[in-house]
């Protein structure tokens, strides 16, 4: 058996390892305001509830290992004490993975990821129409772990009020687990859906990409494409050449012979098979054709 002294080792590897190992990890998708009420969404897996009562939830968004910066969304709940705790099922997993790239302050990651900012009733920040449990917390304390890159910060939320989606919830009003379809975390590219087990959704690009607001309308506004093909397609750094393009449709005209005629319904039909084996670059190609 291997063994590890934590001060032996660096803290991208140590991070690694216990990331791996204390999974699958529920999913915090907070929402918080700046100081100026811009808004800012984002991902975190240092989650879990607390107590019932009072209703208590913790996260943690750490500072980042590389250059030991701190996240906007610690710096917004230092600023406001007010955060929303929307939880992650399998249809937004992709928009919200794209989510997570680190956009410049102020960038609105709710229409990088093509989600909807829905206003909450206790407090400023806005909740994730399209995630199915939306907690509307005050931040009652922070605790900072440390002061090095990889340290902890707790949040320690209070939940005000929160909303469930009718289509998740049994007759008796509890929560039908199969229907929610949450989905956690673990190490490397790895999510757990609580209906299937694992899979992958790659990390984000280290560059920034376009996300869906930058998207053409008639991919953007597509009746076919899922919230989680908008965020795969999303995360690419720029859109292909008219030449690629070119290239594409002939390469693909013998399988597919009357391509130029096709409707915009039939090549995003078509785009989703390609997004199902996770080649968003054709998936680009034909859409843009």
């Amino acid at each position: 058996m291997a063994s590890f002294d934590p001060k032996d080792i660096s803290t991208g590897r140590l991070h690694g390892y216990l990331l791996s190992s204390v999974a699958p990890r529920p999913i915090a998708f907070a929402s918080t305001l700046d100081a100026d009420g811009n808004p800012n969404l984002s991902p975190f897996s240092f989650f879990n509830v607390f107590s019932a009562n009072p209703p208590i939830l913790v996260f943690s968004p750490a500072r980042r290992v590389r250059n030991n910066t701190t996240k906007h969304t610690l710096e917004n709940a230092e600023a406001t004490k007010e955060v929303v705790i929307n939880v992650v099922s399998y249809d937004i997993v992709q928009q919200m993975s794209l989510s997570s790239t680190e956009y410049a302050k102020g960038v609105n990651e709710f229409s990088k990821s093509g989600l909807t900012m829905l206003e909450s009733e206790t407090v400023k920040p806005f909740r994730v129409a399209e995630s199915p449990v939306q907690f509307e917390c005050k931040i009652n304390d922070i605790i900072k772990l440390g002061s090095e890159g990889g340290a902890g910060n707790l949040i320690i939320c209070e939940v005000l009020k929160f909303h469930i989606d009718d289509a998740v919830l049994n007759e008796d009003q509890t929560i039908n687990q199969i229907k929610l379809d949450l989905v956690a975390r673990a190490g490397g590219n790895y999510y757990s859906r609580a209906k299937n087990g694992f899979f992958e959704v790659p990390k984000p690009l280290s560059t920034l990409g376009i996300g869906v607001d930058a998207m053409p309308n008639v991919v953007k506004n597509s009746m076919i494409l899922t919230g989680n093909d908008l965020g795969m397609l999303g995360n690419v750094e720029e859109l292909p050449t008219k030449e690629e393009i070119e290239a594409f449709i002939n390469d693909v005209s013998e399988r597919y012979p009357d391509i130029r005629e096709m409707s915009h319904r039939q090549k995003h039909k078509i785009a989703r098979n390609y997004l199902s084996y996770g080649d968003v670059n054709s998936a680009w190609k034909l859409l843009l054709s």
